[in-house]
């Protein structure tokens, strides 16, 4: 997912074009990974990973998040009972000749009142709207897009006026922006010059508008800012920070078989969980504001049928553990295939961000967990713990 300097333009753009047939079927990120120029071979491990039976659920504790994202394509919806925030993917914005007119849902508004219904069961769960920066809706096209809309005053404005109006009428609790990413042309225009400083600008258009009130996130890059010719990619962690309550750092699809795409920490890898938080820490952000993105399924390549399956579709049987990465994965041909998250993994996460002060987690997406909500259920007991 991450780029090291001088490969960011030629790696970048051949796995957006990749990852875009299976968007539907990844993470939150969509498959944006940038794999290694060599990659290594892995050495697996032959200890046969086990999930951990989820029988007794921790109490919740105050100031601690586990959030999940629903898709406007799926049908799942996580159980009500340990959930702290939930956000439905997505809203996409109109924008015609670089003029904001406006934004609708993607999906239908049955799915919509069904996520919003979860408040019905426990009212203390945070609905939040996430906008993409793409189109999935048939009377809308590509655009400027958030590219436009943040470089205007004028926009950034009515936007944020727009969402407060819906969030009133439809009584949900706040907005999380997930541009992927400023300063890259995916899903709509970009502007390398200054989309990175006018994301800022958004984000803080909305903190203004919407108070304090409601919540105010972003899908958050594993990396901070990243210079290249003509300005900047990516988000500017220092600076946004100030104007939201909290940034889902997505925290998968960090590369791709023989490596893992979801490693707590793994040299091996290109990126991994451990860098990831890095270098929001670097960057000065605060530990409690960051929250910890969980896969629910598994990812062996960005292109084909069978890159992504979920974790209720997949055949565990002869699933392995990984001492390096501390995630499970499927083998094949004496290497890794499919790496994921299971509740040992889910548990060794949950530890190891506490103890950083880190206070959430959340997952893309529920509809891939299984009937039992054995994803979910683990990643409450990992963040209450």
């Amino acid at each position: 997912m991450l780029c090291k300097k001088g490969i960011l333009s030629s790696k970048i753009m051949a796995v957006i074009a990749a990852s875009a047939a299976i968007f539907m079927y990844s993470g939150c990120s969509k498959g944006d990974v940038i794999p290694p120029v060599t990659p290594p071979t892995p050495t697996p491990t032959p200890t046969v990973s086990v999930d951990t039976v989820v029988t007794q659920m921790q109490s919740q504790i105050s100031g601690r998040d586990v959030g999940t994202y629903c898709t406007y394509y799926g049908s799942g919806l996580p159980d009500p009972s340990y959930v702290t925030y939930v956000n439905y993917a997505f809203a996409e914005v109109y924008v015609s000749s670089n003029v904001y007119n406006g934004f609708k849902l993607q999906g239908t508004e049955e799915r919509f009142k069904n996520v919003i219904a979860l408040k019905k069961q426990n009212p203390s769960i945070k609905i939040v709207l996430s906008f993409t920066n793409g189109v999935a809706n048939s009377d809308n096209k590509k655009d400027g897009g958030f590219s436009a809309i943040s470089a205007s005053a004028t926009y950034r404005k009515k936007f944020a006026e727009d969402c407060l109006a819906f969030i009133k009428q439809w009584g949900i609790d706040g907005i999380d922006i997930d541009w992927e990413y400023p300063g890259l042309a995916w899903g709509a225009a970009a502007d390398k010059a200054n989309d990175t400083n006018n994301f800022t600008l958004l984000m803080k258009q909305l903190r203004e508008t919407l108070g304090t009130s409601y919540l105010v996130t972003f899908a958050g890059y594993v990396k901070d800012k990243v210079a290249v010719t003509g300005g900047y990619e990516f988000m500017d962690i220092a600076a946004v920070m100030p104007y939201v309550d909290f940034v889902n750092i997505m925290t998968y699809d960090l590369d791709s078989a023989p490596n893992y795409h979801n490693a707590l920490q793994d040299s091996g890898s290109y990126w991994d969980c451990v860098r990831s938080i890095n270098a929001y820490k670097n960057a000065g952000a605060p530990m409690s504001k960051l929250r910890l993105g969980i896969p629910f399924y598994a990812r062996k390549a960005f292109s084909g049928t069978d890159a992504a399956v979920s974790y209720k579709s997949l055949n565990k049987s002869a699933a392995k553990w990984s001492t390096t990465a501390n995630v499970p994965y499927i083998p094949a041909n004496g290497a890794v295939s499919y790496s994921y998250d299971n509740t040992k993994s889910i548990f060794k996460k949950g530890t190891w961000m506490r103890s950083l002060g880190i206070t959430g987690m959340f997952c893309w997406e529920i509809s891939q967990d299984d009937a039992s909500h054995t994803l979910q259920h683990a990643m409450w007991n990992a963040t209450m713990k």
